[in-house]
């Protein structure tokens, strides 16, 4: 798509035409697996025929292909190819799922595994509480927002300082400062707990490798009487599953199990 012949370098158009590929692209989710030209119009500011033109191209690129309604678009063949090979390159995939199965089974709830997308945290990996009719669960490729535990645990220890901007966009200052305490918080105590709607609670940590943090494991419940204190079975119980899952990666995490009342 980028014109670099005889300059080597790409034209401010050329860049801002990636950028538009990678905003389309970001559209798309769990809840949304597909739209219409007019419909990225308008998300993204664009004029329909400027949305449509977008859309076309990357079908003939692969990135999009036509949906099964009329006049829709969904993620195409490339799209699949690269998510596929980009989830092979994470070791942590491979590592985790033995390890979010035991956290499940030995508190009753659900677990979860997520791993750092384009500007937010995605669930990568969820396994759901068996014992349970009724269980409170998240699907897998759902990206997180900014009061999730998960993105909270992520935010406490990303070398990227850009991270906190991307989670924060069109924030009130009141929304910033209560995150900022809670990332505070999470990197002090190595996990983090959140409070979401209908009574849900989350509480995540972090997993490392050898270069950083490498994704963070979380848990789902929505007892209201349920025990997080820093020594309860259930926050005991996740701290020892985010180490095993370093350990298994050859990172280092920042504390043990014993002693995470500060870094």
């Amino acid at each position: 798509m980028a014109n670099i012949e005889g300059t080597g370098e790409a034209s401010g158009s050329d860049i801002q035409a990636v950028d538009r590929v990678g905003q389309i692209c970001s559209l798309f989710g769990p809840h949304t697996t597909e739209l219409t030209a007019a419909e990225v119009a308008e998300r993204l500011g664009l004029n329909r025929t400027t949305a449509y033109r977008y859309c076309a191209s990357m079908v003939s690129a692969g990135i999009l292909d036509r949906g099964p309604r009329r006049s829709t678009f969904v993620l195409g063949g490339l799209m699949l190819q690269l998510g596929i090979h980009a989830l092979s390159r994470r070791r942590v995939t491979e590592v985790a799922p033995p390890h979010i199965a035991e956290l499940s089974a030995a508190v009753q709830m659900t677990a979860v595994l997520s791993l750092w997308g384009a500007r937010g945290p995605v669930v990568t990996l969820v396994e759901e509480d068996r014992t349970r009719s009724a269980v409170v669960t998240v699907r897998a490729g759902t990206l997180l927002d900014a009061t999730a535990a998960q993105t909270r645990v992520f935010l406490a220890h990303l070398a990227d300082e850009r991270a906190f901007g991307w989670m924060t966009e069109g924030s009130t200052s009141a929304q910033r400062a209560e995150l900022e305490a809670a990332v505070y918080t999470a990197r002090r105590s190595g996990y983090c707990i959140a409070s979401q709607s209908g009574g849900v609670f989350t509480a995540a940590a972090p997993v490392f490798d050898d270069y950083g943090i490498a994704a963070t494991v979380g848990l789902l419940g929505a007892d209201p009487d349920a025990d997080l204190s820093a020594d309860s079975p259930i926050i005991t119980a996740l701290l020892r599953t985010t180490t095993a899952l370093s350990n298994d990666l050859r990172g280092r995490p920042d504390r043990s199990t014993d002693d995470h009342s500060e870094l």
